[in-house]
């Protein structure tokens, strides 16, 4: 007799699924591209567009949803001599995104970049070091992919496994 396998998909509520949720919020090619540039700290509309080379209705769409999702925030300015404009800053919703943002990165410099030095380079401002990302258990353990990894829905505890009589 074997022992059961356990289902792998977990029993949660997937209409709260955070995945889904962010998806709903990030997951369009150009907002993604709007967050990248902000990232790399183009604030101001044309720099974008120009950055981009995103058609003005679909960056004016973007950014307006941007910041009512609150990742970004309007923000006045004035050239010398010049009508007033304002410039779009990451808000710390909008920072927290930015490991998101490498995850992506990272995985198309390793499977669609080619043979060739990946477009652009992370470096650590104080010591200058390359910048990857890592999953990492709160005790500090690294995990190395998702047969690692054990997911649970909240408000419940895990199920554990039946132990075989004997």
């Amino acid at each position: 007799m074997t022992a059961a396998t356990p289902d792998p998909a977990p029993d949660f509520d997937r209409a709260r699924c955070s995945v889904a949720a962010t998806l709903a919020v990030v997951g369009e090619k150009w907002t993604l591209l709007v967050l990248r540039e902000a990232f790399l700290g183009v604030r101001r509309f044309a720099d974008l567009q120009r950055a981009l080379g995103a058609p003005r209705a679909v960056l004016t769409d973007r950014l307006h949803r941007l910041v009512a999702e609150g990742l970004l925030v309007r923000v006045p300015y004035r050239a010398p001599g010049e009508r007033e404009r304002h410039e779009y800053r990451l808000t710390d919703r909008g920072r927290d995104l930015h490991p998101a943002v490498v995850a992506l990165m990272q995985w198309g410099d390793r499977w669609l970049a080619g043979d060739g030095d990946p477009p652009l380079a992370l470096t650590h401002r104080d010591c200058g070091a390359p910048v990857s990302l890592g999953l990492r258990c709160a005790a500090g353990h690294d995990v190395g992919g998702p047969r690692e990894v054990t997911a649970t829905p909240t408000g419940r505890p895990a199920e554990t496994p039946a132990t075989p009589p004997g």
